[in-house]
């Protein structure tokens, strides 16, 4: 388990439960960054209570949530942990946020690479997540990072997300 991890200037660390406020706002300003089509400016979240939802992430002791930081302030984070029913070997990325003042800074990238090195020393295999259909910059960054369709998973007619599929390991 990464307690932390120093480039440069740059920390990635576990988010600690007295950040969730911080983790909600560069949650909220991603999202909203992700998709500004939507009108007025407001991305639907179906009623979801984010603040919640990350306290509740947070607290989870089969989760982790890293981050990354720089001059003091949360610019990435990371949310992962063992999909319900799944062999202990898989690893799922619920969330997966930079700050879009951040974009094309190497934070994704180095947030990114923590969540593999922590994946590898935990012993998983197969990472998956789910990426909506219209945020094709994070499609982009995932296929940078070696993410692959998910042909155990392809997306049914009319389904608003991607499942993508990582290979730790190696394989």
């Amino acid at each position: 388990m990464i307690s932390e991890r120093v480039t440069g200037s740059r920390v990635i660390r576990t988010v600690l439960p007295a950040e969730a406020e911080a983790v909600t706002a560069l949650h909220a300003r991603a999202r909203a960054a992700y998709y500004p089509d939507y009108p007025d400016g407001v991305v639907p979240d179906g009623g979801t209570d984010w603040l919640a939802a990350w306290r509740s992430a947070l607290a989870r002791p089969d989760g982790r949530v890293l981050c990354a930081v720089e001059q003091g302030r949360i610019v990435g984070l990371a949310s992962f942990r063992t999909p319900e029913g799944a062999a202990a070997e898989m690893v799922k990325l619920f969330q997966f946020h930079v700050d879009p003042d951040r974009w094309r800074s190497g934070v994704g990238t180095a947030l990114h690479a923590a969540c593999v090195e922590e994946w590898r020393a935990d012993g998983r295999r197969i990472a998956v997540l789910d990426v909506h259909v219209g945020n094709r910059r994070a499609q982009a960054f995932y296929a940078r990072q070696g993410w692959e369709p998910d042909p155990y998973h392809p997306p049914a007619d009319g389904d608003q997300h991607l499942f993508l599929r990582y290979a730790v390991a190696g394989e």
